[in-house]
């Protein structure tokens, strides 16, 4: 099976087509929101669909409306088991709205501490920051989704049972190559971060998750459908988290 637990389907130009592709392919999809406004917008066209599934999102990057969006995540947290996307963004991009999002993302995992949640998490800038609170608020079940940070931080995010979600321009860059290297295989999920993300100026769809399983197979010395069978079994256990 191809996975992609991170892309942004709702962000498309053409969401319903790119929804229906993954439909017709049999993919297994995490869709990410931004804000649980758009989650409301969206949820009616995924709450049917057995194998895509619609993520309740608050990104840091949007820490300027979280006040008057909160109380839309409290109200949606039942309707999915998927968070995300939800982070800290501490990059020249977020930096300014750094204290909005630290007091958001901790209202975030004060309530779903405890409960039977799968977190795709934005770590920008700011990977130690998010570790130590992921830890404090003991959740257990995490995807650090296009993980950028430093090689010696990979260990204790491991130790604490999370994953990694790697996407097509993580295998372009040294520095990405570098943290693949580092995760142990039992920790390695697959994502695209559509449409964020291109190919000599394609933008990238999530049945384009298909070039991380190439480079995989191509390191590992499997074949695609071992790699696939690999993923498939990390997300399967990952799954059991909320089941």
């Amino acid at each position: 099976m191809i996975i992609d637990t991170h892309c942004h389907i709702d962000l498309y130009q053409t969401p319903e087509k790119v929804l229906q592709e993954c439909v017709d392919t049999n993919m297994m999809v995490i869709s990410m929101t931004n804000l649980p406004s758009h989650f409301e917008m969206g949820y009616p066209h995924f709450r049917n669909l057995k194998k895509i599934r619609l993520a309740l999102g608050m990104h840091p990057l949007y820490a300027e409306v979280h006040k008057k969006e909160f109380a839309l995540f409290l109200k949606n947290l039942s309707m999915t088991s998927y968070i995300g996307e939800v982070g800290l963004d501490f990059s020249k991009e977020g930096y300014a709205t750094k204290n909005i999002q630290i007091e958001s993302f901790t209202k975030i995992l004060e309530n779903i501490s405890g409960k039977k949640k799968i977190l795709s998490i934005h770590s920008r800038g700011a990977e130690k920051e998010v570790l130590e609170l992921l830890k404090k608020y003991n959740i257990k079940f995490a995807i650090f989704h296009w993980y950028s940070g430093a090689l010696k931080l990979i260990d204790e995010i491991v130790n604490e049972g999370y994953y990694f979600s790697i996407n097509p321009a993580m295998i372009k860059s040294e520095k990405g190559r570098k943290i693949i290297e580092k995760i142990p295989i039992t920790n390695l999920l697959t994502e695209t971060d559509g449409p964020f993300t291109n190919i000599n100026g394609n933008i990238l769809r999530p049945i384009d998750v298909i070039n991380v399983n190439k480079y995989f197979s191509n390191v590992w010395g499997k074949t695609i459908s071992e790699v696939e069978k690999i993923i498939s079994l990390n997300f399967r256990e990952l799954l059991k988290s909320i089941k």
